[in-house]
């Protein structure tokens, strides 16, 4: 395990200067917005800033600010509170990395009550940020496992997890493979579902979901195709074009968001797409989704008895029933939020803490630790 401060190189700066300042931009209908995808107008005027305006040393000296590390291929943040307190592993998704729980770990780390304070432990899941590309990409239980061992690792026999998009998949195999060591799981999310049993066992509420479900992947699920089938083909022109690289994460930023223009600064959605860019993960980040895709359906059918709560914010994707967390997951927490989307603990950081500390309040006792 070493300490790990990453520094981009001057060439590497120069050449994406160069790139973006070189972009070739397509035609786009006239008042199309954000309609057909990206907004190109507002892209342009993005991509001028980020030749021009950005200043990524001052956004790497500000990420500098966590103990970073990197152990077996895996970068991770690692953030401890002063007094003893329950570590907690945070799991992203994407696309993104630590960089979604930036603004938190702070508030969990060092709350107004001590008694409420978290070790923190930020990981990069392998292909996405600085943890390494795999030769081949892993699914959310693999890396759930690697979790584990990396909690075991930094001396962490019980502790809480908490995630949401891909990361809320990773906890939820956290509680399930590893129930000794996991005292309570949170998520934003109750992922897409799937049901093998008969569909006249479900609630009407929960047949109403999986169809709106359904309704929201024609409609804006084209990505998570691209990803799921053809992800190399994608990657080619994300991987070589910076512009083409915002266009894509940018797009999800905005649709995934309750309020994107209040939510991110413009310097907050380049520091994101930066570090794909200079990692050079999109590609084996999108490959995540292929092998996700072929998690057997009884994976996905197994109840996580582990303690499990649901901060539900109304801008995110798909809003699970109560009905549908009950049958999954032994349910003791669920409170549907004011305000906030997919990325909550970037949109509502604020919020978002609140929740945990709420929410592994009763599990500390099992997990506290110097």
């Amino acid at each position: 395990m070493e300490p790990f401060v990453p520094r981009a190189t001057d060439e590497e700066l120069a050449d994406l200067q160069a790139r973006l300042r070189a972009t070739r931009w397509p035609d786009a209908p006239e008042d199309a917005g954000w309609s057909l995808g990206v907004d190109v107008d507002y892209l342009r005027d993005l991509v001028e800033y980020w030749a021009d305006g950005f200043d990524w040393r001052a956004q790497e000296a500000r990420l500098a600010r966590f103990p970073r590390f990197r152990s077996d291929g895996i970068h991770f943040v690692h953030a401890k509170a002063k007094e003893p307190a329950l570590p907690v592993v945070l799991c992203h998704g994407w696309p993104d990395s630590f960089w979604r729980y930036e603004k938190v770990i702070g508030l969990l780390t060092n709350p107004e009550d001590p008694a409420d304070a978290f070790h923190v432990v930020v990981p990069d899941m392998p292909g996405y940020g600085y943890s390494d590309r795999p030769a081949q990409p892993l699914n959310s239980i693999e890396v759930a496992g690697m979790w584990a061992r990396l909690m075991r690792e930094l001396g962490y026999e019980r502790f809480g997890a908490a995630g949401g998009d891909i990361g809320s998949h990773v906890s939820r195999y956290l509680g399930l493979d590893h129930p000794e060591r996991v005292v309570a799981v949170h998520r934003t999310d109750g992922g897409i579902p799937v049901y093998t049993g008969d569909p006249a066992e479900l609630t009407q509420e929960e047949r109403d979901w999986m169809q709106g479900a359904a309704a929201w992947g024609a409609t804006e699920g084209a990505y998570a195709a691209m990803h799921r089938t053809k992800p190399q083909t994608a990657a080619v022109g994300l991987t070589d074009s910076p512009a083409g690289l915002a266009a894509w994460i940018v797009e999800k930023l905005r649709s995934w968001s309750d309020d994107f223009d209040r939510s991110y600064t413009r310097d907050e959605i380049l520091t994101n797409v930066m570090i794909y860019w200079l990692t050079g993960t999109i590609g084996s980040s999108m490959r995540m989704y292929h092998v996700n895709g072929k998690i057997p359906p009884a994976q996905h059918m197994r109840r996580v008895e582990v303690p499990s709560g649901f901060s539900l914010f109304p801008g995110d994707l798909l809003t699970p029933p109560k009905a549908w967390l009950e049958r999954t997951a032994n349910l003791v927490h669920l409170r549907e939020m004011p305000r906030g989307g997919h990325f909550p603990s970037f949109e509502e950081p604020e919020l978002y803490a609140a929740e945990l500390r709420e929410f592994f309040r009763p599990y500390r006792a099992t997990g506290l630790h110097n």
